[in-house]
């Protein structure tokens, strides 16, 4: 005799369920169950993460591979879900049934119900039924009544699991009545010692609303150990800490999944409700490999899809090539075309043009990426802009007839008007039709640290130590070396319990989140495909599932993206149109401009798109771009696969001639010619494995993708042994066959495609001609598109200065919201920094202050009078130093603005004549030193035109050298200090960390290798002013400081200025002397924490 599981809750019943569904699935197999039910509240969220797991199963017993609860990776999380339990092939012969399900809590019964669809049609009707739910409610909740079920349950099996018994008679004969036959009672044990008496009072309920009796375990862990873990979920979903649980805790482990034995020895004296339960699963055929998507196929003027596609591919073969299209081109057309009607792909390509043709009738700069660059279909319909003459096509790694999935084509647009194209899609296609993927969010260290130490009584002090630690995004947990270096013991029983569980949270699914931007949209209604829910945006909705989910299904999707370079690009040409008359679009920029090239070559690329890292600029120089394909090239070397495959030292050598370019075939150098015999790219990993070892494409795309997952997975063996045969047997030597597996090994971790590099770099070599010859529009363009790119404001304005830019202040009667340039008297253009530099300014009260101004303000209170805005506004402009124009100083300008009537006065002080300002006597105030003045500066916009704090500090700190003449300084020993602007761990680096410090000449780059950081860890972390003491190294420009000593001197920031309310006597009159308690705790007044806030840095990991 069987069991089948019917009751299941994954943890995407967020902060309930303790564990993961693939850790479900795969627990059931273990344990032999016929069937198991994810049934999670009001969700479908994890059902196609336990079908893929289940799938993968199955795929492995075909293969005759031991089943194992291996280290699965949660696609999403990239987190390991489950430990090693090996189990023999015959123990489980006959795998799990999934039934696909969800739990349904009612806002108007006592009754909680297990629906469990029967049939397609009982499925979309649940989640139909579930996507009213949600839109009728906030995103994260679904309201449901009794009468929605009613509507929708035809079809389902319904199992009542009631709070309790003595309430649910009424509730379960409504619904039994309108579904006889579908509905049970279900049972689940309490596990409280009254089980046998709550089973027979369970059978008497069902037999008198005639409704059989079935067994369930109420699942929430797929093993007993995760019922600590379980109880950490209850208190962050009551926000109580552990010693406030009481009841709430489980009494034991036995929720976990169980098998049929000890099932029957639970439900001993009610066989039928077990064997009812087999019964059940048998009656729900329905599989979520039934789902057939089909593309929105909308017919234009009687004209089919395939025809419509190959009458735009031959009108845009016209339009690319007006000389008369090349040979080659017409094949690579010939071939995509056969394919994609072959696959029936035309709709797909259709939908993606139409999006892209909408957004260009609006002005919206956009551009297809990634491999949709290896079609000459989607150069031809204008999505992408990279031709066959640029790049080789691959067009089987953009779509395959073998893969089993659809194409996957990602289009950017600018990231200030992408939301125009979402709407219009909701719009073109209905919400019916279209929805944005989800996101998981998951538990992180930083969010698992903090969450799970608030549970577990750990202090504020405690957590914030721990989580300050971890680096970026990790996911690596608490280090017990870092612990002790806080003066905590890992030994303690509290906290070692405490980071067990941080161990065991990090990579749960904390909540569902929208997507960057990949769309699903269906031929029919995709509320019938998946539920829909409303997303914290106004005006979004979103699916369920996220990315990994619809690729497992083969559902399509097309990804709307946001680059913000796009629209600084937007914006630099509407400034050239407008200052300069000139009308340039990313087509027109001339190409191959020699001045451009040189700029890059000194690694002059601050704000330059993809090039403007310190990795990407310090290989700038050794790389020498001339020509557009060395910047394709230089996007793609500077990246994870290259850099650990070992490719990028043997392509510079080769490049600068230290060796010599040789091939091993006249074939391979085909392929690998334009990068000097170094494979750089997965289409050239593909080529090499069709051409040196006699796969077909197919074949090599699939090992592309091994190399992908392979680390994870364990899948590269086979293709190893494969390649290396097909190698040698066509005369290639065994050692040169295995350094090209090597090699391209390299991409497991992240290989760039040339199509994809190649787009991004027409993006780079445009951005780079616009601040090579336009340094003020692109600077200005730059700065009206944050936050976006790898610098801050602070160091966009420097860089232009460094430009011969002229940087004018904030001011209220010259400046607008957004940056803007003016015209000087020698007819070059300056910078006038905008309101929105200003921190905490909207927009809604720049746009009062500039449409009120006619012929300028006079002082404060004019602005007041006519823009009518707050006075706290007045005083952010006043704390900016926006009323310098006036005459007014920083301190005059808050002195008056003090002054000013608040907009709603007590009335016992009511001035008769309403709007008058306070009379105040004159007074002088005395004048602020350059310190605090730079201080402020960077209090109110984070950037200062005045000097720079390593000026004002320099004379105090002998012994430094200035970061512009390290160039010049004998090899040896040195120390600099300066403003840390940029922190990265890359994962290719083997954890060093380079850090980018800023001072009045220029910036450093500091090499911090393991050891180093080991021991000064708090310093490189957390310091905003570092003193830094090593050697030096030199590549021709490049200059590099291996650090020996890191110092943080961030308290010396301090010394430059006070807080503004010390500067000018400001104190908060009370009406009497009474003491009163502080309402909020005060700010951290350390210096450490003082200089984070003041001059913040941007960390990459």
């Amino acid at each position: 005799m069987s069991y089948a599981e019917l009751c299941v809750t994954s943890n995407f019943t967020f902060l309930t369920g303790a564990s993961h569904p693939e850790e479900l699935v795969t627990r059931a197999a273990e344990l032999g169950l016929s069937a198991v039910a994810i049934t999670d509240r009001n969700s479908l969220a994890g059902v196609v993460r336990a079908w893929s797991a289940l799938k993968e199963l199955k795929r492995e017993a075909d293969e005759a591979i031991k089943i194992r609860s291996q280290q699965r990776t949660d696609p999403s999380s990239r987190q390991e879900v489950s430990g090693a339990e090996p189990l023999p092939t015959a123990d489980v012969v006959s795998l799990p049934k999934l039934i696909v399900g969800c739990r349904l809590v009612l806002r108007d019964s006592s009754v909680e119900w297990v629906a469990l669809p029967q049939n397609r049609a009982a499925y979309q009707r649940l989640t139909r039924l579930l996507t009213l739910g949600k839109r009728k409610a906030e995103k994260g909740e679904c309201h449901l009544d009794q009468r929605d079920l009613l509507d929708h349950g035809t079809g389902m099996i319904l199992i009542a699991l009631p709070r309790d018994l003595r309430q649910a008679r009424a509730h379960i004969g409504y619904i039994q009545r309108r579904f006889p036959g579908q509905v049970f009672l279900g049972a689940a044990p309490r596990y409280d010692g009254s089980d046998q008496e709550y089973f027979s009072a369970c059978a008497d309920l069902a037999l008198r609303c005639s409704t059989p009796m079935v067994a369930v375990g109420d699942v929430l862990m797929h093993h007993g150990k995760r019922r600590q873990l379980a109880d950490v979920l209850t208190c962050m979903r009551h926000h109580i800490a552990i010693d406030q649980i009481g009841t709430r805790a489980l009494p034991n482990a036995e929720r976990r999944l169980k098998g049929h034995v000890d099932m029957a020895r639970l439900f001993r004296h009610h066989p039928a409700a077990l064997k009812r339960t087999v019964e059940i699963a048998a009656r729900c055929s329905f599989d979520l490999s039934e789902l057939s998507y089909e593309y929105p196929d909308e017919i234009a003027d009687g004209e089919s899809p395939m025809a419509r596609l190959e009458r735009l591919a031959r009108e845009g073969l016209a339009r690319r090539y007006p000389q008369g299209a090349t040979q080659k081109a017409k094949d690579q057309l010939e071939k995509e075309l056969s394919l994609v009607a072959k696959l029936n792909f035309p709709a797909y390509f259709l939908t993606v043009h139409d999006i892209v043709h909408y957004a260009r009738s609006q002005d919206i700069l956009c551009q297809g990426r990634g491999s949709a660059a290896n079609s000459i279909i989607c150069y031809l319909l204008g999505i992408t802009d990279v031709s066959p003459e640029v790049i080789t096509m691959v067009v089987e790694r953009f779509v395959s007839e073998y893969r089993g999935e659809p194409p996957d084509i990602d289009v950017d647009f600018e990231h200030e008007r992408r939301e125009e194209v979402i709407q219009w899609i909701y719009e073109r296609y209905g919400r019916h039709r279209a929805g944005l993927c989800a996101t998981v969010i998951h538990f992180r260290s930083r969010a698992a640290i903090r969450e799970v130490g608030k549970v577990m009584g750990l202090s504020q002090d405690v957590t914030a130590g721990l989580s300050g630690q971890i680096w970026g995004y990790s996911n690596g947990g608490a280090d017990p070396t870092r612990m002790r270096e806080l003066g905590l013991d890992p030994e303690d029983r509290r906290l070692s319990q405490t980071i067990h569980l941080i161990g065991e949270i990090i990579g749960f699914p904390r909540h569902l989140s929208q997507h960057v931007g990949g769309f699903v949209i269906t031929k029919g209604r995709l509320d019938e495909l998946c539920p829909i829910e409303n997303a914290a945006m106004d005006d979004r909705t979103l699916i369920e599932w996220d990315k990994d989910d619809i690729d497992a299904l083969g559902i399509l999707k097309v990804d709307v993206l946001s680059l913000g370079m796009l629209t600084c690009i937007r914006k630099s040409f509407d400034l050239l149109d407008l200052h300069e008359g000139q009308d340039l679009s990313i087509a027109t920029v001339p190409q191959e401009d020699t001045p451009t090239y040189d700029m890059l070559c000194r690694a002059d690329a601050v704000g330059v798109f993809q090039v403007e890292s310190r990795a990407q600029m310090n290989f700038l120089p050794r790389m020498k771009p001339r020509e557009f394909y060395d910047l394709v090239i230089e996007v793609a070397i500077v990246r994870p696969g290259p850099i650990q495959g070992g490719m990028v030292h043997p392509y510079i050598n080769r490049r600068q001639g230290r060796e010599e370019i040789t091939f091993p075939s006249k074939e391979l150098s085909e392929v690998l010619g334009k990068t000097l015999g170094v494979p750089l790219f997965q289409e050239q990993a593909m080529q090499i494995a069709v051409v040196g070892a006699g796969f077909t494409p197919e074949e090599a795309d699939r090992l592309r993708r091994s190399l992908a997952t392979f680390r994870k997975m364990g899948t590269i063996g086979t293709f190893r042994d494969r390649f290396i045969k097909g190698m040698l047997e066509r005369n290639y030597t065994p050692e040169f066959a295995s350094q090209c597996f090597s090699q391209i090994e390299g991409f497991g971790d992240y290989g760039f495609p040339e199509s994809h590099a190649a787009a991004f770099a027409m993006l780079a070599y445009v951005s780079a001609w616009l601040k090579c010859h336009h340094p003020a529009v692109f600077a200005c363009a730059l700065l009206n598109s944050q936050p976006m790119g790898f610098y801050a404001p602070a160091q966009i304005v420097r860089d232009a200065r460094e430009h011969q830019v002229e940087v004018r202040p904030i001011c209220v009667n010259a400046s607008t919201w957004d940056n803007t340039l003016e015209r000087r008297a020698d007819g070059a253009l300056a910078l006038r920094l905008g309101f929105r530099q200003i921190k905490g300014f909207r927009e809604e009260d720049a746009g009062w202050i500039e449409a009120a101004r006619g012929n300028g303000y006079q002082d404060p209170e004019t602005v007041w009078l006519r823009a009518g805005v707050a006075p706290g506004v007045l005083e952010r402009l006043a704390e900016a130093d926006a009323f310098i124009g006036m005459g007014l100083t920083r301190r005059d300008a808050l002195w008056q603005v003090k002054a000013i009537r608040s907009p709603e006065p007590l009335p016992l002080f009511n001035d008769p004549i309403d709007g008058e300002s306070i009379y105040e006597p004159d007074v002088q105030l005395p004048t602020m030193h350059l310190g605090e003045e730079v201080v402020e500066d960077y209090v109110s916009t984070r950037l200062t035109l005045r000097a720079h704090p390593m000026e004002l500090l320099r004379p105090a700190m002998p012994g430094l050298t200035p970061h512009d003449q390290l160039q010049h300084v004998p090899l040896g020993r040195a120390s600099v200090c300066g403003l840390v602007i940029t922190r990265q761990r890359p994962g290719t680096a083997s954890g060093v960390i380079f850090l980018t410090l800023e001072d009045e000449t220029g910036v450093s780059n500091v090499v911090v290798w393991p050891k180093v950081y080991e021991q000064f860890r708090r310093s490189v972390m957390g310091g905003r002013l570092l003193r830094v003491t090593g050697y030096l190294q030199r590549e021709g420009i490049v200059v590099h400081l291996i650090a020996q000593n890191v110092e943080d001197l961030s308290y010396r920031l301090t010394d430059l200025g006070h807080p503004m309310d010390d500067a000018i006597g400001i104190t908060q009159p009370q009406a009497d002397d009474a003491p009163r308690p502080q309402r909020h705790p005060p700010r951290a007044r350390h210096p450490r924490e003082q200089a984070k806030r003041l001059f913040p840095s941007r960390d990459f990991h």
